[in-house]
C-alpha cells in the first residue's frame, strides 16, 4: 500500500535501515534516503504489512522518478524479524510493475558491494537487473554497485 510516512513503525524500519547502511558504508558511499527525502513529490513510497501477525510492519520500498523514462528503486528493506518470507520479492514485483505501468524505459538502483549487500543483488538479479554504469548523480565508487533493468 501506499504509504504517507507518518507512523512510527515506518520511522523505526528508516531509523534501523540507515543505522545498518552507517554500519556497513563509508558516509560517502550511504545513499539511503532519510524521511524527507523520501517524502519528495517524484518518490512514491510503498509498505507491506502482516495481516496475521497483529499488522506487523514486514518492508517498504520506494520509485524515485528521475526523468519521465526512466525510475530508480530507493529504500527497499525487509524488517529483520520478518526476513525471507517474500517480502522482498513482492516489493520488487511492484515497484517494476508500477515503472512499467508508468512508461518507464529502464529502471535502476544503487547498492553496496560489500558482502553485507549480496542477497538484495542476488535478488536483483533474479528480476532481470544488469549491472551498469552509475546513472542519476551518483559517482564512481568501488563501494557501490549499479545495475538496471531495460523494460521496453
Amino acid at each position: 500500500m501506499t504509504d504517507d510516512l507518518t507512523g512510527p513503525e515506518i520511522a523505526a524500519l528508516l531509523d534501523e535501515h540507515l543505522e545498518e547502511m552507517r554500519a556497513v558504508s563509508p558516509p560517502e558511499s550511504k545513499h539511503a534516503l532519510d524521511l524527507e527525502g523520501l517524502r519528495a513529490p517524484d518518490v512514491t513510497f510503498w509498505t507491506v504489512w502482516d495481516d496475521t501477525d497483529d499488522g506487523a510492519l514486514l518492508g517498504c520500498g520506494a520509485l524515485r522518478e528521475l526523468d519521465p523514462s526512466h525510475g530508480e528503486i530507493k529504500s527497499m528493506r525487509t524488517a529483520s524479524a520478518h526476513r525471507g518470507r517474500g517480502t522482498a520479492t513482492r516489493l520488487v514485483e511492484h515497484v517494476v510493475a508500477e515503472a512499467r505501468r508508468r512508461g518507464y524505459a529502464r529502471l535502476s538502483l544503487e547498492t553496496g558491494a560489500e558482502e553485507y549487500f549480496a542477497p538484495a543483488r542476488r535478488l536483483y538479479a533474479r528480476h532481470g537487473f544488469v549491472p551498469c554504469a552509475p546513472f542519476a548523480d551518483y559517482p564512481e565508487d568501488h563501494h557501490s554497485v549499479h545495475l538496471t533493468l531495460v523494460l521496453t
